[in-house]
């Protein structure tokens, strides 16, 4: 991460997504659509990664470039910054089922750097975070059908 200057970067997330046992549909869309948002400005991609987790609960990582991943995210791997140690790997890969993949993906919110770098020159600092599931605005969006079609 060197070439990033620390006072201009916005924030920085980071993504798993669990492919359970049987319901890997792997079409490269996935790697296409990321690709598109790094080079359109959006994020910046930091750390990308793969978890496979065998039926025995045995966890492998893999690098993109071990996989033979689309070449676009493999030219990007090679200018990433190594941001997971071996426990946060552990960590993620506990909540992963038998015969799953995992995908992790590290990057920066480009499209936020400057108000972040607006807030730190005013003295802020991030003080929390989060994220709304789309299964919990499903949810909420369901229960709201459901209260209109009653009254």
């Amino acid at each position: 991460m060197s070439d990033i200057n620390l006072d201009e970067l916005g924030p920085v997330d980071y993504l798993v997504v669990e492919f359970p046992a049987g319901q890997q549909n792997f079409t490269g869309e996935i790697a296409e659509e990321l690709v598109r948002l790094s080079e359109s400005g959006t994020i910046r991609v930091l750390d990308v990664l793969l978890l496979m987790k065998d039926e025995a609960g045995d966890v492998d990582v893999l690098e993109l470039s071990d996989g033979g991943g689309v070449d676009e995210i493999v030219q990007m791997e090679l200018q990433l910054a190594d941001l997971l140690a071996a426990e946060d790997l552990a960590n993620l890969a506990i909540e992963m089922g038998p015969g799953s993949v995992a995908g992790v993906l590290v990057y920066e919110n480009v499209w936020a750097a400057p108000l972040g770098s607006a807030a730190r020159r005013a003295g802020g600092q991030l003080a929390g975070g989060g994220r709304v599931p789309i299964q919990a605005l499903i949810a909420a969006a369901a229960g709201d059908d459901q209260d209109s079609s009653d009254g």
